[in-house]
């Protein structure tokens, strides 16, 4: 998962009929026996983490496990992904269960014996790998419930499709896989998905808890990469150049103003961010060009069409009005949809998350500005994205150590509740959709 934002969470429920699980204890029973299982695949993955299209040795553990349940299994998908297929002995709709797979290029620094001591090369550097996002917990989470349900494959009235997939945190340059990816190559059929479940641990929210939100949930992202072109000269002499560093100045300051006087900020959030500038090599050369990367965060796709055309605009017309020139590209290497919780399915499944975690335990969350590639799959089947808290009793969601940070902690004892939730999910929206 992209960069993570701390937004306060309240009490919610609506009112609404659970489906009726007779299964319900029995997987109680089924995910707390298995939890130190659940645990040992996790910390597996952890001390030994693979970035994104490299999860060979992940994928193969994976596949094994998922083989070995009699499950249908398919490798390789979209570079390093791996595919269950269970075909329950009852007919019914398909499910599908997303766990994502990949670390991410940080220096692990926590004193857990199962630490990170993983290095390799990232876009031409030695880096440290980490699972500093929690995909690890995912995967075991996912492993869990795959064991579980293929317990029961004569009772299920459908099709589960288990997703573990590749390279949620990005690539480099040049490299295409994720959750886009996987879809192209047809992960959302033979057979068609009817209905999508994932689920994000996070940090900062309170071990037994879930927490969800209809309709949008995490922003689209449309990183931006912004080249301003002037006239070079000597730094002694300013007048004779072109100066796209000030320019450079002046776009970032006025782009600040599209959330501030153009976005009704009553309805939607919004984010737009430079986080990298180059350009120059010395204190006394001003240079011909500089660079700019940045990011886009929006909830609402007319705010992406209207926030895109501002900063068209704005980089446009502030460096002729300079004298300069400038180019904008965006999206830049990738775009995410925003991920869209379909609210029809959030309410019929409500009552199921509240059965399992206990009302007091399920709480509507503000959107965040985060974003998730979970959001390939919705555009192709309803679905919902529901957040499992990480956070160790007593713990303060404020001072939690950030997901990507070389310091990110989990606390274990909330993964039976991400094994019961996303189960129960799949039980109960099969009892409700008997094809």
């Amino acid at each position: 998962m992209k960069k993570l934002y701390l937004f306060i969470l309240f009490a919610y429920s609506l009112p609404a009929i659970a489906q009726v699980n007779p299964y319900k204890d029995a997987v109680a029973k089924k995910a707390d026996a298995l939890l130190s299982k659940t645990i040992a695949w996790r910390r597996d993955f952890h001390e030994h983490p693979e970035l994104g299209n490299r999860e060979v040795r992940t994928a193969g553990i994976i596949a094994k496990h998922l083989q070995s349940l009699g499950i249908e299994v398919q490798t390789g998908v979209a570079n390093t992904g791996v595919v269950g297929i269970l075909k329950g002995g009852k007919p019914g709709p398909v499910v599908a269960l997303r766990a994502d797979m990949d670390a991410l290029p940080v220096t692990e620094r926590t004193a857990v014996p199962f630490a990170s001591k993983i290095k390799t090369m990232y876009n031409g550097a030695e880096v440290g790998v980490m699972h500093a996002c929690g995909h690890d917990s995912h995967m075991a989470i996912l492993m869990t419930v795959a064991e579980i349900l293929s317990s029961m494959k004569s009772e299920l009235h459908g099709t589960v499709k288990f997703i573990f997939q590749p390279a949620e945190e990005g690539l480099p340059a040049g490299e295409k896989g994720g959750a886009e990816e996987m879809v192209k190559q047809g992960v959302m059929e033979n057979p068609h998905v009817d209905a999508v479940f994932g689920l994000h641990i996070q940090s900062y929210q309170p071990a037994g808890t879930i927490s969800y939100r209809p309709g949008p949930d995490m922003a689209a992202v449309n990183p931006m990469k912004i080249v301003v072109k002037g006239r070079s000269a000597h730094g002694a002499y300013p007048w004779s150049s072109v100066d796209p560093i000030v320019v450079s100045a002046q776009i970032i300051n006025s782009l600040q103003t599209i959330v501030s006087r153009n976005l009704q900020i009553t309805r939607n959030g919004a984010v737009v961010t430079i986080g990298a500038i180059n350009g120059g090599n010395r204190s006394n050369i001003i240079p011909e060009t500089v660079t700019m990367l940045g990011t886009v965060r929006t909830l609402n796709d007319d705010d992406e069409k209207m926030i895109i055309e501002r900063v068209k605009t704005i980089v446009t017309k502030t460096a002729e009005a300079a004298g300069a020139t400038a180019e904008v590209t965006i999206p830049y290497e990738h775009h995410y949809p925003i991920t869209y919780n379909d609210p029809a399915l959030v309410a019929r499944m409500l009552p199921t998350l509240q059965a399992t975690a206990g009302a007091d335990n399920v709480i509507l969350r503000n959107a965040e500005t985060g974003a998730e590639d979970f959001s390939f799959y919705e555009q192709k089947a309803p679905g919902i994205f529901i957040h499992l808290g990480g956070l160790p009793k007593g713990g303060d969601p404020v001072t939690a150590p950030a997901h990507h940070t070389p310091d990110f902690f989990i606390d274990e004892s909330g993964f039976s509740l991400g094994v019961k939730a996303l189960c129960n999910l799949t039980l109960d929206y099969m009892a409700g959709a008997k094809k």
